[in-house]
């Protein structure tokens, strides 16, 4: 490995070293330097690793570096295959107090390193913790990450006290004291490892620091899923992406359980309701991986303690043991990826044991444990849509084992939530009657596409607007539940409408991959044509994949 070095004038007070690591990534790396050099004096060097690019990224680092003193540029002479190799370079590099680890094609944004040294001086932290968004590109939606999990202000005197820290397993969002990376001797898996900070973040876990969180914005993690080549963790072309991220799990599970129990049981428990999930609602319809991807997670789930799968929540739990009581997939398979949506839903039929208990379906009598207990807020419940006469909906609330039946549903308000981000738009409650057929309830309400493609241009939305739908059902003790629609029936029909301000309206109601009812509506000739080029630039995703 070659290096190229800078003088640089040491900051006034405690100094940050950010590692930057890129390969054949010369069109954005410039973008996260400068963000990194932006941060001001606090920022003492910038350790650009790159990682025996073939493009024109060390051309752009040696450039970087030419006109900047703070940036140091280290150059792999053979590719080490992951992530993990490079960041340890830049670790081993790094002269500053603190260190910081920012992707290439990802940013800091303004006054972050400022924001996390302060609060590691003011508390004597080793690790800081700040708040990150994925950007999801070229929308620029910001999606928190992992929000609600840290606490402003708070200090964190054992790690164990809080086994929920698990987590969050990103080593970006975080500022290390070097002397405890060096005193514990923590680094990353070196080659071609996969998910490398789940590891990384393990050990810091299990060396049991002080952890200082700031309520400060302090990493923007880029997410482009059109790119030509996208991120190893967004390549999931084939099952060896969830084989990575297992055997990842697996060696950061047993750092923890190695440390502490709870964070180790945490560990597990987070497996079951996060990654699970994740990949179970994206698996896809191909037979041969649906069947491998079954196979070898089935494999890894015998191996958890029962305690394990009891730690987890009421729907991971369900999940876990369906999956252990099939030796394959099984024929409603989807209805388990509708389970593991966000938010999740149990569709019918459902069944019961013999002593009328709730059970996963007949062919797999497994108990729904924990369902009766479960507030109204947090029930699986579906609730279907169909077209009705003139600009309407029928809703359809389907009870779930009577749960329903004790709140007494009274309203269901349909939302229309932005996917560029921004406040939902609201259409009037629509009263609930009990169905036709005893099964749940109905109700008819507004479903006025022209009317909500107005408002979304109102607020400044152009072009194609993307919008997901929601549900909320109020019930008469006080309760109430946000959830999805599943569409049925002619509902996803495309359809063109008039519309006085715009002469025609491009409206297609389709289902996501969780099964979901979105929308997206075209206004004018302009809007028909950015849809028209957005179906395109699908179509040829899916191919090159």
């Amino acid at each position: 490995m070659s290096s190229s070095n800078s003088s640089t004038d040491a900051p006034a007070g405690p100094s940050v070293s950010v590692v930057v690591i890129a390969y054949n990534d010369a069109g954005l790396v410039g973008e996260a330097v400068s963000s990194a050099l932006a941060q001001g004096p606090v920022v003492a060097e910038v350790i650009a690793v790159d990682d025996a690019s073939s493009d024109g990224t060390p051309e752009v680092l040696e450039a970087l570096a030419a006109a900047h003193p703070r940036v140091k540029v280290l150059r792999r002479t053979e590719n080490s295959g992951g992530c993990g190799t490079p960041r340890n370079d830049g670790i081993a590099a790094a002269a500053s107090p603190y260190v910081l680890f920012l992707d290439s094609d990802d940013v800091l944004p303004p006054g972050a390193a400022e924001a996390l040294v302060r609060a590691a001086e003011e508390h004597r932290a080793p690790v800081t913790v700040g708040a990150c968004v994925r950007r999801e590109l070229p929308e620029g939606r910001d999606v928190p990450w992992m929000p609600g999990l840290h606490t402003p202000g708070e200090v964190i005197e054992h790690p164990a006290d809080r086994p929920e820290l698990v987590r969050d397993t990103l080593c970006v969002n975080k500022l290390y004291a070097r002397s405890f990376l060096e005193k514990h001797a923590i680094r990353f898996p070196d080659g071609r490892f996969v998910y490398e900070d789940f590891v990384f973040t393990a050990r810091v876990l299990a060396a049991a620091p002080r952890i200082a969180v700031v309520g400060d914005l302090v990493y923007v993690w880029h997410v482009r899923r059109r790119a030509a080549q996208v991120s190893i963790s967004l390549d999931r072309g084939d099952v060896s992406n969830w084989r990575s991220r297992v055997e990842a799990h697996a060696a950061a599970s047993r750092t923890l359980a190695a440390a502490s129990p709870e964070l180790g049981r945490a560990c597990q428990a987070k497996f079951l309701d996060y990654d699970l999930r994740m990949y179970l609602r994206e698996i896809g319809a191909d037979p041969a991986y649906r069947a491998a991807w079954w196979t070898l997670t089935r494999d890894y789930v015998a191996g958890f303690a029962e305690a394990d799968i009891e730690a987890a929540p009421a729907r991971a739990r369900w999940t876990a043991r369906v999956l252990l009581a099939a030796p394959e997939p099984p024929a409603d398979l989807e209805r388990l990826t509708r389970l593991a949506a966000e938010p999740p839903r149990l569709v019918p039929p459902y069944a019961t044991a013999a002593d009328g208990a709730p059970v996963w379906s007949r062919e797999l009598p497994v108990p729904l444990d924990g369902l009766a207990d479960l507030p109204v807020a947090e029930l699986p419940v579906t609730v279907d849509a169909e077209p009705a006469a003139g600009h309407t909906v029928r809703l359809r609330v389907r009870d779930l084992y009577g749960r329903l039946d004790g709140a007494g549903p009274r309203t269901a308000e349909l939302r229309f939530v932005p996917r560029a981000g921004g406040e939902p738009v609201l259409v009037r409650p629509a009263a609930l009657r009990p169905a036709a057929d005893g099964d749940g309830w109905s109700a008819e309400s507004p479903f006025r596409l022209a009317a909500l493609a107005a408002v979304g241009r109102r607020r400044g939305l152009r072009g194609m607007q993307a919008w997901d739908v929601r549900v909320e059902v109020r019930c008469a003790d006080g309760s109430s539940l946000l959830t999805s629609l599943r569409p049925l029936g002619g509902l996803l029909r495309r359809r063109a409408l008039p519309s006085s301000r715009y002469g025609v309206l491009l409206a297609q109601p389709y289902r996501t991959a969780a099964g979901a009812l979105a929308l997206r509506l075209a206004p004018g000739a302009g809007g028909a044509l950015t849809f028209v080029r957005n179906r395109l630039d699908r179509a040829r995703t899916r191919r090159s994949r």
